[in-house]
Formats: C-alpha cells, structure tokens, sequence
C-alpha cells in the first residue's frame, strides 16, 4: 500500500516513447511540472499528450513541447503558446480540438469504465461533421481532418457521440496526498487533474504535502488511492514554485 517513489525520475522511468499520457493542470494551474521535467530529462519522445492546453510560457508541457518531444496533442485551447500554434500550424504536431466540458467528460468517462456517451456540445458543427483540421502540411494545406462522428436524436434533440479517453499513464499534482495514494488537490488546481488521474492506465501523482495515512480525513479526500498508482513528494522549492500566467492588477487611484 506504500506507493511513494523516491523520485520523479524514478516515478516515470518506464513511461517508453509513443506513450500517451493524461496530464492534469489548466494554464500554469496545478500542472505537474517535477514529472513532466524528469519525462524530459529522460528523453522521451514521440508522445501522446491529453490536456487541456500545451503548456504556458517555458513551463509544463511547453517544455517537451519545445523538444519537439509530442507528436499528438488532445485538448481544447491553445491559448498564447506561440511554439504549440507554430508547429500546429507547420505541420508539426497533430492537434485534435475539442470542446473543453466534451474533453473533461471524455476523461471521466474513460476513467469510470464508459466507453462513450451522447452529448449536444458539438452538434451542426465540425466537431459532428467531420473536417477539422488535425494536422497541416506545412504549406497551409490540411494533412489530416477528423472524421465525421455519429449523431442520434433523443427527444427532439440531436446529440453527437464521443468516446471515452484512456492512457497509459496519466500525471497530476495535489495539495496534500498520503502513502496509499488519497489526493487533496487546492482551488483551481481541482480542474482537471482528478479527471486525468481517474483516465491514466499507470498514475503517477507529485504531491506539494506528503502524510500518513489517516492524515486526511475521509471526507476531504478529492481522489481516492485506488486510482494512483505512484506518488511523489515534491521539495520545498518544488512546491512553492507556482507561476502566474497573467499578472492583472487594478489602476492605483490617487489619495
């Protein structure tokens, strides 16, 4: 039941290239930036990336991302990272866009046992009807688009199938966690990485707070163990490294 590794390092030396991986985190919020640097310091490559973006700034996923080290990104924004949108945009990188409630349930899904599910978001759209560009050719041609998915009507109302999401591996970052894997996640950080880590085959979880068992009362536990496989105690610097993406403060007024 004793599930924490020594290191980062440790914690993901089998993930092999080709690997996909859940990854839990929205913007620079609740990314886990210790395993995802030990996947770069590993080198791997050629990875299968599901988030909700690539990364911000030189942080998260932007730094495999500008290793050339993803092959295939699913999520639901770009946002300001001009690396991801340039090898989008060249030809480098497959991209497959989805709405942002279809991605996370997409991952619940997957990590719940349910194969697929019918939702509105997406309907008369590309996200139905097929066409969206998922990787370019370079010379602003399209390489690859997406298929057409089926549409069903229930009561009147049309409604697209989507399929539930599994990987190999999925990695998160919490609050607080224990030895038997139980997560605590903080605010924000409680977006997407439950979500992720309930998707990943093998999950692998840092953990800003490492305690015993019993620590965290029952009814504060976000994930249970059972869906965590390996955990991480960050250090200190490890853990308070929290960058702000946007800093936006309001106009000082004149005494």
């Amino acid at each position: 039941m004793n599930k924490v590794i020594a290191s980062a390092a440790e914690a993901v030396a089998d993930v092999p290239d080709g690997a996909s991986l859940a990854v839990g985190g929205f913007g620079l919020s609740g990314v886990p930036g210790a395993l995802i640097q030990a996947l770069f310091e590993a080198g791997v490559s050629g990875l299968s990336v599901v988030s909700n973006n690539c990364g911000a700034m030189d942080s998260g996923l932007a730094v495999l991302l500008a290793a050339s080290r993803i092959a295939r990104v699913t999520g639901s924004y770009i946002g300001g990272n001009k690396e991801f949108a340039r090898q989008y945009l060249g030809g480098e990188i497959e991209v497959e866009m989805i709405p942002q409630g279809t991605l996370a349930e997409r991952l619940r899904a997957g990590g719940a046992g349910i194969p697929a599910f019918y939702t509105p978001a997406g309907v008369g759209t590309q996200v139905a009807e097929g066409g969206l560009p998922w990787r370019y050719d370079g010379n602003g041609g399209v390489a690859l688009s997406s298929p057409p998915k089926e549409v069903r009507e229930f009561d009147g109302v049309e409604y697209v199938l989507e399929r539930g999401i599994r990987t190999d591996f999925a990695l998160v970052r919490a609050a607080r966690g224990d030895r038997h894997g139980n997560l605590v996640f903080n605010k924000s950080t409680r977006n997407f990485n439950p979500l992720a880590a309930t998707a990943g085959r093998i999950t692998v979880a840092e953990v800003e707070e490492l305690v015993e068992p019993g620590e965290i009362e029952p009814d504060a536990v976000h994930l249970p163990g059972i869906f965590v496989q390996r955990v991480v105690a960050l250090t200190p610097e490890q853990a308070a490294d929290k960058r702000i993406e946007k800093i936006t403060t309001t106009p000082r007024r004149d005494a």
